[in-house]
Parts: structure tokens; sequence; C-alpha cells
């Protein structure tokens, strides 16, 4: 794997919430530095195997 983008969008209750493009990877956060890292975390989760992408693409 090469690349993941993820979309952000903002929430109606206030925050940011992302969902990887052709993934389940899903996350949320009250500000965008924190959503970055949250992101990071939720990649890290989701390939578990040790075969994580190093190109994350923001939207």
């Amino acid at each position: 794997m090469s690349e993941i983008i993820f979309l952000i969008e903002e929430a109606p209750e206030g925050g940011f919430t992302t969902k990887a493009l052709g993934h389940s990877i899903y996350t949320e956060s009250n500000s965008i530095e924190e959503l970055k890292e949250n992101i990071k975390d939720a990649v890290n989760c989701h390939f578990d195997d040790g075969n994580i992408t190093s190109i994350i693409f923001f939207k």
C-alpha cells in the first residue's frame, strides 16, 4: 500500500470527522492538529501487521 486519502469534514456538533477513501478507517477530534494525530493512530491500528503506508493525504 502506498497511499491513503482521508476526507475531512466539519462535524455539525463541532470539531472534525474523517474517513479514509477505500478503507474502513474513521476518526474525529476537536481540532485539525488533533485530527492528524488521531489519523496516524487509526492507521497504525488498522494496519497492525506492520504493513503501514508512508503517505497519507488529507482533503
